[in-house]
């Protein structure tokens, strides 16, 4: 399969191959024996529908089973589309506008701290639940900023990087059968660990330009199946900032039908136009029900770093543990005090980065208006959403597939975040979180669209 999203449990997981992370060593579709520790000598005489070449029996034997099960909840998962783009973009030596990994780190003190931290040891196993130090400075974080109480100890989890928080949370909370509702377009994880923890995701579609939320729409996905929402605010890809009418509407659905909230808010200090993020936790009634995921890699422009946390009540907290435990136990203990550092250092970092990101998301608006898309400028986070279908393509994928080559520039398809592709149309991701002369010289690669070299081969 070239579009992993086909499968109904929308399981294409970005998490998997995190965004930023290098394409190279990503395994292709189809993937050959030696790849999987077979023989390069070993010639597959039997196979199974997608298990190609990994079904095998000698001659007058009886026929073995597949070695890789067509009932797994990701046997239809190929390559992700940000390592497929990324790839077509080193090919062609395009500028990457694809994916959310800024071209600056962020800042230095942190990566002072964390590498004295490495030189002075201990060099060995952080606690599970992460350092007291930092969970102590991501309970004052949730106090300075949002007027929340959570206990340092009981009620905060430091995770490696959110897509695992996220991970871990809903196969901490879902059985079997469980139903969790997402915004869509929405994170491309969110739908694999749905299907591993046999949930099945629900969507309730934003529709642009404005993207917001029918409450209405809402109520109506909520069955007697459902246990929880899964809620990204700011929001990938489209960079919405949920208004008090969306919270609201949210927490009522939440309350009424008694159900776990899992809130995604890695962009929560990186909103612009005085737009301001609001977390679920703080609406009455639902400081109880809400689990909070959130990350230093976007905060502090440090996404390699993969140092993210969970806070909320104790009992939905030692949840997310109990998964968390048996899947990484601990993230680097000289990057959790580098967090520390960070955190430390007050708003002044922070502001630093968002104004960095301010700037970029304003010469990318100009260079992509100017070219002829169609766009709206996001309130929050890295990605701007434009419309190609001026270009003469259709569809978001085509276009995207043929930029790199076309132009010399990678985008991601809109398509790669639904259920079901199609209903990202014409519509197309670029990141802003670049510096300003990779901006600028993709504006002049993508100038070449007006002379339509898409056109003309559509």
């Amino acid at each position: 399969m070239s579009n992993a999203h086909s499968s109904s449990a929308h399981p294409s997981p970005e998490g998997a191959s995190p965004e930023g992370a290098s394409p190279e060593g990503a395994s292709p579709e189809g993937a050959t024996p030696e790849a999987i520790g077979a023989s390069s000598t070993d010639t597959p005489e039997r196979t199974a529908p997608g298990n190609s070449a990994l079904s095998t029996s000698a001659p007058g034997t009886k026929a073995r089973r597949p070695l890789l099960s067509t009932h797994h909840p990701l046997a239809d998962v190929g390559t992700t589309i940000f390592a497929e783009m990324g790839a077509l973009a080193t090919a062609h030596g395009a500028i990457n506008l694809g994916q959310g990994a800024p071209d600056a780190d962020g800042p230095i003190e942190m990566i002072e701290a964390a590498a004295a931290a490495l030189r002075s040891g201990p060099n060995q196993y952080a606690p599970a639940t992460g350092i007291p130090e930092l969970r102590q400075a991501i309970a004052h974080h949730q106090r300075h900023y949002y007027d929340l109480e959570v206990d340092p100890d009981a009620g905060v989890l430091v995770t490696v990087g959110c897509t695992e928080g996220i991970a871990a949370s809903v196969l901490g909370i879902c059985a079997p059968g469980d139903e969790v509702i997402v915004l869509e377009p929405s994170y491309d994880s969110y739908g694999a660990v749905a299907a591993l923890a046999g949930a099945r995701l629900v969507p309730v579609t934003l529709r642009p330009p404005k993207w917001r939320l029918d409450g209405d729409a809402l109520e109506a996905a909520v069955t007697d199946r459902t246990r929880a929402l899964l809620i990204n605010s700011p929001h990938n890809p489209t960079g919405r900032v949920l208004d008090d009418e969306e919270r609201n509407a949210i927490a009522k659905v939440a309350i009424d039908a008694d159900l776990v909230v899992i809130t995604d808010e890695v962009y929560e200090h990186l909103c612009f136009d005085g737009h301001r993020h609001v977390p679920l936790a703080t609406m009455p009634g639902m400081f109880e029900r809400t689990i909070t995921l959130s990350s230093a890699g976007k905060t502090f422009a440090l996404t390699g770093w993969k140092v993210g946390w969970a806070s909320g009540p104790p009992e939905l907290i030692k949840a997310v543990r109990r998964t968390q435990q048996f899947l990484t136990y601990t993230s680097p203990g000289a990057l959790q005090r580098g967090v520390v550092a960070g955190l430390a250092m007050g708003e002044a970092p922070i502001d630093a980065v968002r104004a960095g990101l301010d700037q970029q998301r304003g010469l990318l608006l100009d260079v992509l208006a100017g070219v002829g898309f169609d766009v709206t400028p996001p309130e929050a986070g890295y990605f701007i959403t434009a419309d190609a279908s001026w270009t003469g393509v259709a569809d978001g994928r085509d276009f995207c597939l043929r930029l790199p080559e076309a132009v010399g520039v990678g985008a991601i398809p809109l398509g790669a975040f639904y259920v079901d592709p199609d209903r990202g149309g014409a519509m197309v991701r670029f990141a802003f979180c670049k510096q300003p002369d990779q901006i600028a010289e993709a504006g002049r690669r993508l100038s070449a669209l007006t002379q339509g070299p898409l056109r003309s081969s559509s």
